[in-house]
């Protein structure tokens, strides 16, 4: 009992994972809704995007790498300003997502009936097309949450002072973030390709996730998050936020 009095002292932080049952079955209601106008949401771009069922590969990964990289931010206590920016992008944003579902239901109808050959790509993609509707698109959480994770790696406090010697001394652990850094890049990149080449969603999704992300990351977040030793998240942060949003 003390061990785990200890453990939730010191990530008190984790409460922050309250949130993901409020997200889900907000997410999951919006899903089953069938008494609604949808909006289709194309544009010619679309058109042009052929489909590939390899990207199912970096699609999947995304679920992976969201995990992976909030673990690792969770988990540097010495530095949880940037755990908390980071949630606090992610948060806005999907939230943000979840409120133009319910007020502005949309959807794409893009996904192909029928495949030209079978293989075990695209097996996957019909269980994904089984179980995930083609509704709730705009803007793209997939693609808004994969751009808010790697800024919040590249961003954080041993990624961006890599080339600090005080800081990184290590020239193998150097060498080991700026490959990562590079490959949470290109994942990146692939994961909202993947979401126009299978289909899931329209080029008009991608850029409403990019232009989420840009509104709360460089408008709101690094307004918001000023440099503090503790990494907390404070009283007057907080009122600063009220204070954007009633201006």
């Amino acid at each position: 009992m003390t061990r785990l009095k200890e453990f939730l002292f010191k990530y008190k932080h984790a409460i922050i994972i309250l949130y993901m049952p409020i997200y889900l079955l907000w997410f999951t209601s919006l899903e089953k809704r069938t008494n609604v106008h949808f909006t289709d949401i194309h544009c010619k771009i679309d058109d042009y995007i052929p489909f590939c069922e390899f990207f199912i590969i970096p699609y999947l990964l995304w679920f992976l790498y969201v995990a992976v990289s909030l673990v690792y931010l969770f988990f540097q206590t010495k530095h949880l300003d940037d755990f908390y920016r980071c949630c606090a992008v992610l948060l806005l944003g999907m939230t943000t997502s979840l409120l133009i579902y319910t007020i502005f239901p949309n959807q794409q109808t893009m996904r192909p009936k029928t495949f030209d050959h079978s293989n075990i790509f695209t097996t996957i993609i019909d269980i994904l097309y089984r179980t995930d509707t083609d509704t709730n698109v705009f803007p793209s959480i997939h693609v808004f949450n994969s751009i808010a994770i790697h800024f919040g790696i590249s961003r954080s406090y041993y990624f961006r002072n890599v080339d600090d010697v005080n800081i990184v001394k290590n020239d193998k652990k150097r060498k080991a973030i700026k490959i990562i850094r590079l490959s949470s890049l290109i994942l990146c990149i692939l994961i909202c390709i993947s979401t126009l080449t299978l289909k899931q969603h329209s080029f008009l999704d991608l850029v409403g996730g990019c232009v989420l992300f840009v509104l709360f990351y460089l408008l709101f977040i690094t307004r918001l998050f000023i440099s503090d030793p503790s990494g907390r998240l404070s009283f007057q942060q907080i009122a600063k936020l009220g204070e954007l949003f009633k201006t």
